[in-house]
């Protein structure tokens, strides 16, 4: 069954002046003008700004504006009302080509990163963050929506491995810059927030000047879409937002409220991590290709679920600061398993839906945290040991969704339950 809301089209006004190219014809075109190089200029791009963004964060809003917990989960909520809103790209792109909209948002990215210490206070900062938000929520819609029309099914997994590695290789090199420019270039939180901000800008004015459109082999639906047989990948989404959100927003901050990290402390912390990424995504990659998506995201659960209860052990047990750095790192590399979900899904759908039903599905991943954030910053107030428990048990719920999807996932076979 199917529930749409229909659309009119009106004429693509961002076409004129640039070459077009079907993406099932670029021979014509040199390697780094293609649609793999775009990705990989936007993988390296958009973490410039939110990797800065996201390291100092924690940094800049307890030492300069005395944030306490409460105040963090009221930042992360309005931060992801543009992520419960990404449904609404589905009416932008009656408008803007996919590609022309993922670069403006990613533009829009960088230009609020930039601006981030500008206003520091709780006003200015939730402000600038909706701002920010909305370029990376809303790029990330379409980001991934073009994966998925521009890979096939059988080198996506390991094409999306390698596109996560090197945003992590692009992250790496902002952490580098963090660490040893805060104390030998005197960077403060305003420098650099404008230097990652404004590199993100120009790469994607670059993206844009650059690269010609490049037109799907599939018309996409420009209309929203839900649905029945995707109700297992929607829930899994629903459930991914909201473990995601306790982990954004919760174990970072515990690393500066309880350990007293500073910058540089944190920032070496997600540089180790960055490391791991970069080895491990194309393997992460190939395995999920190997094993399936249903194994991979088993284990990911799985692995999430003890990550979060042993969060809980640090306040129960008084564990160090060793146990929760080391907890941090395999926290992150579980989460890698993620890409599981978008290729199950592109093995699922309709190849005209992918567009509609990811912005649909960016809705329903933000659903949760438009909430959490602050009522498990009320929480978090009464007992961090709870919060993480809660997160553990999601994740023990998420590991029984993954078991519910079939060894080869189809049209038509989109969990164990169907027959055909």
């Amino acid at each position: 069954m199917i529930y749409q809301l229909a659309l009119h089209t009106n004429p693509d006004y961002t076409r004129a002046m640039k070459e077009n190219y079907h993406i099932s014809h670029l021979s014509k075109l040199p390697k780094w003008r293609r649609p793999e190089a775009l990705l990989i200029l936007m993988a390296i791009a958009m973490p410039l700004a939110f990797s800065v963004w996201s390291a100092l964060l924690n940094n800049f809003v307890v030492e300069i504006i005395r944030f306490d917990g409460l105040d963090i989960g009221i930042l992360h909520t309005v931060r992801e009302i543009p992520g419960f809103f990404a449904v609404g790209v589905i009416s932008i792109l009656l408008f803007f080509r996919e590609q022309t909209l993922a670069l403006l948002m990613l533009g829009l990215l960088g230009l609020a990163t930039a601006a981030t210490a500008w206003f520091p206070h709780l006003s200015g900062i939730l402000t600038i963050t909706l701002l920010s938000s909305i370029g990376f929520h809303f790029f990330e819609t379409v980001n991934q929506s073009l994966q998925l029309q521009w890979f096939s099914k059988e080198e996506a997994p390991g094409k999306l491995g390698k596109l996560m590695a090197i945003g992590s290789a692009a992250t790496l090199i902002a952490y580098i810059f963090i660490i040893f420019g805060w104390d030998k270039l005197n960077l403060s939180f305003n420098s650099a927030y404008m230097l990652a901000g404004f590199a993100c800008f120009l790469l994607a004015v670059l993206g844009y000047i650059l690269f010609p459109d490049f037109k799907a082999s599939i018309p996409q639906t420009k209309k929203m879409v839900l649905r029945k047989r995707y109700w297992l990948y929607y829930l899994l989404q629903f459930m991914s937002g909201a473990r995601r959100q306790i982990f954004v927003v919760f174990a970072g901050f515990m690393m500066v409220e309880k350990f007293g990290m500073d910058v540089q402390q944190l920032t070496t912390l997600y540089l180790i991590n960055l490391i791991l990424n970069i080895c491990l995504a194309p393997l992460i990659g190939r395995a999920v290709a190997r094993h399936g998506e249903r194994n991979a995201l088993a284990v990911e659960y799985l692995g999430l679920a003890l990550v979060f209860f042993a969060y809980g052990g640090i306040y129960l047990f008084g564990w160090g600061v060793l146990i929760a750095a080391i907890l941090y790192l395999l926290d992150h590399l579980f989460f890698a398993l993620a890409l599981a979900i978008k290729t199950y899904f592109q093995k699922i759908a309709d190849p005209r839906d992918i567009a509609a039903t990811a912005a649909v599905a960016f809705t329903i991943n933000h659903i949760a945290a438009i909430f959490l954030p602050v009522v498990l910053g009320f929480l978090w107030l009464a007992s961090p040991f709870l919060v993480f428990c809660a997160a553990g048990i999601l994740a023990v719920f998420s590991f029984v969704l993954a078991l519910l999807i079939p060894g080869e996932p189809r049209i038509g076979k989109e969990t164990i339950f169907c027959v055909s």
